[in-house]
C-alpha cells in the first residue's frame, strides 16, 4: 500500500503508470533502479547505467 501511496506524491516528469510504480517502489524500498530512461533520474531514485 505504501508503494501506491508514494505515487500519488510524484511529480509528473513520467507518465508510464508501470515506470511510476517502479519509481515510488524503489523510494520507499530504498533500492537503485537498472535502467536507461533518462526520465527515471529526474527523480528522486539511485539510477545505475
Amino acid at each position: 500500500m505504501q508503494h501506491v501511496l508514494q505515487i500519488a506524491s510524484l511529480p509528473d516528469h513520467h507518465r508510464d503508470p508501470f515506470d511510476r510504480l517502479l519509481i515510488a517502489q524503489s523510494q520507499v524500498e530504498n533500492l537503485p533502479l537498472l535502467t536507461m530512461d533518462h526520465l527515471i533520474s529526474q527523480y528522486s531514485v539511485n539510477v545505475i547505467w
